[in-house]
């Protein structure tokens, strides 16, 4: 049996505060009560409820042994006073002197220079900050142990309650009930585009009615019971044999917490505190929390996500809520998740109408997969699963990594006023689409897409691309658990080809590694994965896997023509060597009888800075050029394109990396290879002018870009244009975007 701490006290506490609870007092009267309720019980001259009004704002909004005319008008900033202190860290300060401890903000508006002890407990809930709890007596003493953990059992439940609206009162009175008021969250572009919803969690909230439990030995045997069923199904995946490394390594970590007996027995003493079962877990979740967001160790402060999870698990075990609620998806559904796998994206399909994730990056899986479905996406959102419920009205905007949660309707008909321009903007487009991308001085552009699903193949005739200049074959690999068959392959790359009705396809070769490991592939342990092992290296290094996907390829031409190209190209000699697999592949598909391409081009894709200084022979033994925008950008200003601090720093309209381009362009001028952009930047109209501008003549981008990219071609003259980028370049211009922007300003419908 756990040690019982201030066993009777605690529950008689916490069964006093229930009834509380349980009148049909408003939120306003219900604080009052419940100070006055636990400085009697307590023993305590003051007891003061803060409650956050913002997310940097706390607010006193109920007190016993304060002045009651500072009640909603104190109010402090995250981190200031000792009460700003106790919200910022999550965790308890408790002190005998308060007036001297570090950062003390003394309020004469309460009347508080009378008393020294201070005691301040965080009211949150799974890492949710939603006030602090303060006790606070004229004797300078520190509070013991037990009188702490009695508070923070107190706490635990006044978050619950919070959670469940029981504290919401009407004008100044009680705060605001949660999960009704409009919230805004800034992330960052996962994908652009604007879509107006309704929130569908991936992974809904599991909701605790019960915070305060009668019978403590029933509560403790469920506990044990579910922590049982969470250790067996948590063995059970470990026995998989198709774990690799990694995922043995979480799972291990998840069998780690498990087993804690630690963990067990602090929840079994927040039971005989007077916790239900479902209450203790999440007060060791919310403290566990606390305490590992304050270490410096990284890999630590990572272990909150498993402890998350296996709280999560252990919670859906006792309350029976699972993943599948039974609630109906509604209409125009917006996904939103802490993070998401492509299959789990892909099965969700062309249904969502867009994509919210707390965490994700520019180039994970899901962000492919969205900008493939062309759903708006939105990445660091953070802590919108704790804030968003099902059904929640939601705005996306994908351009400005914005989202707005329950947004006031000035804010949804202003957006709504945005997409209607977005719409008529692609209706002018739509007109332009059997049209060419021809300059007002005769130059023509070609426009291509960017691909990587048969989903995306429609978007080929109604965007009015000229054929796809990157087919993303790594997606079929990423969104299975096993190896795909040749055969498999054979059969998607040809329908491909068909839907493209004769129009060019680039097949990019398997592009792994960096930001995207295969599930039943061994992943690498690499400090800097972006430049290690990955991409062509890995095909170079592992031919298997290469070779299967050729002949794939040669077998899905069926005697049509076929394009292939390498992913990471860094030097001439990966070239000639990957080359030379398809030209044995080819020998091998026709002496077995097979048809081979009735014409083949081999190419590569020119991402590192060092490919463009390779020998001639590179450039004459290449049939065409591709230049991946995305990784090259980030190799040639050293900034890593998931780290938002650096990324935004750098400019495409760079005036060096203009003139870097302008050699390759050259370059492949010289030798007669066909040459394009192929990347984010390709698909920014005023980017797109420049790259035409300074000699690029065919552009690779997303399908709902292309009109916007056409309709700005067809308006400009490019020799202009080239004249305002040079004469800025001669001036010491560090980017050309200023100037190139007043120009096109000037420039009319």
């Amino acid at each position: 049996m756990p040690t019982e701490r201030s066993d009777s006290d605690s529950r008689k506490l916490l069964r006093r505060l229930r009834d509380v609870l349980g009148t049909k007092a408003k939120g306003q009267e219900r604080l009052d009560q419940i100070t006055h309720l636990i400085a009697d019980s307590i023993g305590t001259e003051v007891c003061s409820i803060y409650l956050f009004r913002d997310p940097e704002t706390l607010e006193l909004c109920a007190t016993e042994g304060l002045k009651k005319a500072a009640v909603h008008k104190t109010r402090m900033k995250l981190g200031e006073g000792l009460v700003g202190r106790v919200a910022r860290i999550g965790l308890p300060v408790n002190t005998a002197d308060a007036p001297s401890e570090k950062g003390f903000r003394f309020m004469p508006e309460t009347g508080e220079e009378l008393y020294s002890a201070f005691l301040g407990v965080p009211i949150q809930r799974v890492g949710e900050k939603l006030g602090v709890l303060v006790v606070q007596s004229k004797q300078a003493r520190a509070y013991s142990e037990d009188e702490i953990y009695a508070l923070e059992v107190v706490a635990m439940v006044l978050a619950e309650m919070t959670e469940l609206g029981a504290f919401a009162g009407e004008g100044g009175g009680g705060m605001g009930r949660l999960h009704k008021q409009p919230v805004l969250f800034r992330g960052a572009t996962g994908q652009e585009g604007a879509s107006e919803g309704r929130v569908w969690l991936h992974e809904p909230r599991v909701v605790v009615t019960n915070p305060v439990a009668d019978d403590p030995l029933t509560e403790i045997d469920r506990i044990r019971e579910a922590v049982g069923v969470l250790r067996v199904s948590v063995d059970d995946l470990l026995s998989a044999e198709s774990l690799d490394k990694d995922q043995k390594a979480v799972l291990e970590a998840y069998r780690m917490f498990a087993h804690s007996r630690g963990w067990l027995r602090r929840m079994e003493e927040d039971i005989s505190s007077g916790l239900s079962a479902e209450a203790a877990v999440e007060k060791e979740q919310s403290a566990t929390r606390a305490r590992l967001s304050q270490v410096p160790d990284a890999y630590l402060r990572e272990r909150l996500h498993d402890l998350d999870d296996l709280s999560n698990r252990l919670l859906r075990i006792l309350t029976g809520q699972g993943k599948d609620t039974g609630a109906e998806m509604p209409d125009n559904p917006v996904l939103v998740a802490r993070n998401i796998g492509p299959a789990e994206l892909l099965e969700y399909g062309r249904k969502l109408k867009g994509l919210v994730l707390e965490e994700g990056s520019v180039g994970s899986h899901a962000a492919i997969v969205a900008r493939a479905l062309a759903i708006p996406m939105v990445i660091h959102a953070e802590r919108i699963t704790n804030e968003a419920l099902n059904g929640d009205p939601i705005l996306v905007d994908g351009d400005q990594g914005i989202v707005h949660l329950r947004p006031e309707e000035t804010v949804a008909r202003s957006f709504r006023g945005t997409m209607a321009m977005q719409a008529k903007a692609q209706e002018r487009y739509a007109s332009l689409r059997d049209l060419p991308a021809t300059t007002c001085d005769g130059v023509t552009i070609a426009l291509h897409m960017n691909a990587g699903l048969m989903a995306d193949l429609p978007s080929l005739v109604g965007s009015g691309a000229e054929g796809v200049g990157l087919f993303r074959t790594e997606l079929q690999f990423l969104v299975r658990n096993y190896m795909p068959r040749r055969d498999e392959l054979a059969a998607l790359y040809s329908r491909v080809i068909e839907a493209a009705k004769g129009l060019p396809v680039a097949f990019r070769t398997l592009d792994i590694g960096s930001d995207k490991v295969l599930p039943y592939m061994k992943p690498q342990d690499e400090p800097n994965p972006a430049m290690g092992w990955r991409a062509i290296r890995v095909g170079l290094d592992k031919p298997g896997v290469l070779r299967m996907q050729l002949q794939a390829l040669i077998r899905a031409a069926a005697g049509r023509p076929l394009a292939i190209m390498f992913p990471f190209v860094s030097e001439h000699g990966e070239f000639v060597e990957a080359r030379a697999h398809v030209l044995r592949e080819i020998y091998r598909e026709k002496s077995l009888g097979h048809a081979v391409p009735s014409a083949l081009e081999v190419g590569a894709m020119l991402e590192t800075p060092s490919l463009a200084y390779a020998p001639d022979a590179f450039f004459e033994m290449a049939d065409f050029i591709s230049i991946g925008g995305n990784d090259l950008k980030q190799f040639f200003f050293a900034a890593d394109r998931e780290n938002e601090r650096v990324r935004k720093r750098y400019d495409s309209l760079n005036a060096s990396f203009l003139t870097f381009l302008e050699v390759v362009i050259a370059r492949c001028a010289k030798a007669g290879t066909k040459l394009s952009f192929c990347g984010e930047d390709a698909g920014r109209p005023v980017e797109a002018v420049a790259f035409a501008a300074i000699g690029l003549r065919n552009l690779s981008m997303r399908p709902a870009s292309i009109g916007p990219v056409k309709a700005l071609l067809r308006r400009v003259d490019l020799a202009e244009a080239r004249a305002v980028i040079d004469r800025a370049r001669r001036e010491g211009a560090e980017t050309v975007r200023p100037a190139l922007m007043e120009y096109l300003a000037s420039v009319g419908e």
